[in-house]
């Protein structure tokens, strides 16, 4: 699993002209079955995608089509983490 990290570095008027095609970044993604968990971080500084990939290099190549990545919008790290545990409702998820 990957944690993606987004931290916003223009004012937000500026992430709200791009937060529709965002959306439906993250929404293919998701169709695909990578993205399964985004949402805005509180303060609204950035935001954190879940993503299962099977590699690091398959993540940083799909951030490339984000818009926020495209127009330098977010700084974006990515953190994997090898999930030791986790509820048994997320079997088939998580693996």
């Amino acid at each position: 699993m990957f944690i993606i990290d987004l931290n916003y570095i223009v004012p937000l008027e500026e992430i709200d002209k791009y937060m529709d095609p965002h959306v439906q970044y993250l929404e293919k993604y998701y169709d695909k079955g990578i993205f399964v968990v985004w949402g805005r971080k509180q303060p609204r500084t950035g935001g954190i995608i879940l993503a299962l990939a099977a590699t690091k290099d398959d993540v940083e190549k799909i951030i490339t089509e984000d818009p926020f990545h495209i127009h330098g919008l977010a700084e974006i790290t990515i953190t994997e983490s090898l999930v030791s545990k986790h509820r048994p409702d997320l079997e088939g998820l998580l693996g």
